[in-house]
């Protein structure tokens, strides 16, 4: 008998874990602290037949079907990498490669569709795509060649065949980082970024591609203080800034933080979390798989709340849908094919997997 969705008893984080297989400790852990979801890492994956095995594992773990999520990109951002799965471009280069703005598009929503196809024979229903981000001369390159153009709407349409090509094949989107990060002078990873800009600016160019993907089912905040919203806390932590979300964009599907361990982020983790929830966040998320971190995390998460578990609900009942046919061989040469045109990429270390793979200077609880 499949398992119930029901999420009544659900906690509202999402948790790393540590390696390529449960400790003994991770699964009493998780067992009993029920969390709606876990998100892999690269220390987390070796191969298909691992991989698979793990993704059943966590399924185990809990009474409810938990979202399986993973930073699959393309470029510096994929936990799966060859000679094990395909290799994915980042999202500027199919503006390099196409001929003009529909192929492009097509090639954006294939490449997707390809993606959700390997993640869905592994059993993660969840990608963490596309980037919504606009990125602005002279900010930091935590972007950079992760968006998939230099206007809004470029990145807005862009990101919706991101969008549809993994809704396609049965793997949900998170458009991120909302309301945007475009702009951010610094890596949010290591340090705030502040964003001085007008509201009417952020308006029609940062928070656009958010506005055109509102009804996608999840999104993610980014760790950034925009000023002419609210002068002392990121968009993560601040309730201005969520109503803006909520109210300016208009999104209203699960709306997750980024992780919890990044230092734009002030305080401990208990205060993090506390922090995030207070101000209108449904989800936690912790990435590092850190044990300690993870009980100071959860010892402040509580059930999912109504209007959360209502989101998270309306997630699953799209994870229902059956994968739309694809022939594989057939969509992949035709994808290859177009990628050739360019230049052989340049392989560039992955700057999201700083802190979620190694111990963060967080100062505990």
């Amino acid at each position: 008998m499949a398992k119930s969705s029901k999420l009544a008893d659900v906690r509202a984080c999402i948790v790393g874990l540590s390696g390529t297989a449960l400790t003994v400790e991770e699964q009493r852990f998780f067992s009993e602290n029920a969390p709606l979801g876990f998100i892999l890492f690269r220390r987390n994956i070796e191969t298909p037949a691992q991989t698979k095995a793990l993704v059943t594992a966590l399924k185990g773990c809990v009474r409810h079907n938990p979202l399986i999520l993973i930073d699959q990109e393309g470029g510096r951002v994929r936990r799966l990498k060859p000679p094990h799965w395909p290799d994915y471009p980042p999202a500027a280069r199919f503006a390099e490669v196409c001929n003009d703005p529909s192929e492009q598009r097509e090639m954006v929503r294939l490449g997707a569709r390809l993606m959700a196809n390997d993640l869905y024979e592994l059993g993660i229903n969840v990608d963490c795509v596309p980037v919504l981000d606009v990125p602005q001369p002279g900010a930091h390159d935590i972007i950079g060649d992760r968006a998939y153009g230099l206007t809004a709407d470029d990145v807005a349409v862009m990101g919706r065949a991101a969008c549809e090509g993994l809704l396609a094949g049965g793997v949900l989107p998170v458009i991120k980082h909302i309301p945007g990060h475009g702009r951010a002078g610094a890596d949010s990873h290591t340090d705030l970024p502040r964003v001085e800009t007008d509201l009417e600016e952020l308006l029609k160019v940062d928070f656009y591609p958010f506005q055109v993907n509102a009804d996608m089912p999840i999104a993610m905040t980014a760790h950034v203080l925009y000023s002419a919203i609210d002068r002392r806390n990121t968009a993560t932590t601040s309730k201005k800034c969520i109503k803006m979300i909520r109210d300016v964009i208009g999104f209203d599907g699960l709306l997750i933080c980024d992780d919890l361990s990044m230092n734009a982020l002030s305080g401990d983790l208990n205060h993090r979390a506390r922090a995030s929830l207070k101000a209108g966040c449904d989800v936690l998320l912790h990435c590092n798989g850190q044990m300690d971190q993870m009980k100071a995390v959860l010892s402040e998460t509580p059930k999912l709340r109504r209007s959360a578990r209502r989101r998270a609900e309306a997630c699953f009942r799209r994870l229902l849908s059956i994968p739309e046919p694809l022939d594989v061989p057939d969509a992949r040469a035709r994808f290859n094919v177009v990628l050739a045109r360019g230049a052989p990429l340049e392989v560039k270390l992955d700057p999201t997997e700083v802190l979620a793979g190694a111990p963060a200077a967080i100062e505990q609880a």
